[in-house]
């Protein structure tokens, strides 16, 4: 596969994630609020079930992350996020809004983005030791200095 083809599906990869992580942690506004809840949190007010349904959502997450290339302890933190928002979610009451306010899977798929941008966009090698200019200056300097010792 060439580079052009992996960063092309790298790149559809984070679109699709965004649109779904859009979706399920804020794509409900709250009125009179700055406020977004997602389609997770309204599901995840059905106990138990929803909370379920939210884990196989977050799931999908940890999906597109193993098919674009991500390294394990990228993977680790990814399912430490969803492990953390599916227990806070079993609370009963506080779990609820503990969904809405955490959204897992807005921070994985930034979390993946971060890590497919630093893959896609390496730094650059340090820059080289500017060899001639430090030769150019010494031979400038040294007839200088030689002008100087001929003129005294």
């Amino acid at each position: 596969m060439t580079q052009a083809t992996t960063e092309a599906r790298q790149r559809a990869i984070l679109a699709r994630l965004e649109r779904f992580s859009r979706f399920t942690d804020s794509n409900i506004g709250i009125p009179f609020t700055r406020f977004r809840i997602g389609t997770e949190a309204i599901v995840g007010l059905v106990p138990v079930v929803g909370d379920l349904a939210g884990l196989a959502m977050s799931g999908y997450v940890l999906l597109e992350a193993q098919r674009a290339g991500a390294d394990k302890a990228l993977k680790r933190q990814m399912l430490r996020d969803v492990a953390i928002d599916f227990v806070g979610g079993l609370v009963p009451v506080v779990g609820d809004a503990f969904d809405a306010i955490y959204k897992a899977n807005t921070r994985n798929t930034r979390l993946l983005k971060g890590y497919l941008d630093k893959q896609l966009n390496p730094e650059p090698p340090p820059a080289s030791f500017p060899w001639n200019m430090l030769i150019g200056l010494s031979v400038l300097f040294a007839l200088i200095i030689g002008g100087l010792a001929l003129l005294f």
